[in-house]
């Protein structure tokens, strides 16, 4: 991010228009979505079951659901070359790689503030009170 993010009350009733970041967060932050635009961005272009073995806990269903989702979006790149036996790679975008910079601040806010989130869910859990 350029400059300081800023946060500001936008007047309405709707919840989906409340905050103008919430179509982003449903898009970027769909379960899968960041390991695998991580991934492709990481490692460059892969096919399926390179995927499959850099991203382990994922099922081939879902891996193939939110590729396509991605696809939809704009975030990747899907190629269909015709051989036998067909192959497919995946890319990211550059739409997809304008995510880097708010991949890369998140990752700085988690290493500043992931030990601090642990310490006061440890203090919430040890509360006998709760």
């Amino acid at each position: 991010m350029t400059g300081k993010a800023t946060w500001t009350a936008v007047p309405s009733t709707d919840p989906a228009e409340a905050c103008p970041i919430a179509p982003v967060v449903d898009i970027v932050f769909s379960r899968w979505t960041t390991p695998i635009l991580w991934t492709l961005n990481m490692h460059g272009r892969q096919r399926f079951v390179e995927l499959e073995r850099r991203i382990t806990a994922i099922t081939p269903k879902v891996l193939t659901q939110r590729l396509r989702q991605l696809e939809r979006d704009g975030m990747i790149l899907r190629t269909y070359y015709p051989e036998v036996p067909p192959r497919v790679e995946y890319e990211i975008t550059e739409l997809g790689r304008t995510l880097g910079p708010l991949f890369a601040n998140l990752a700085d806010w988690a290493t500043t503030n992931l030990p601090k989130v642990d310490a006061a869910r440890h203090d919430y859990d040890a509360d006998p009170a709760r």
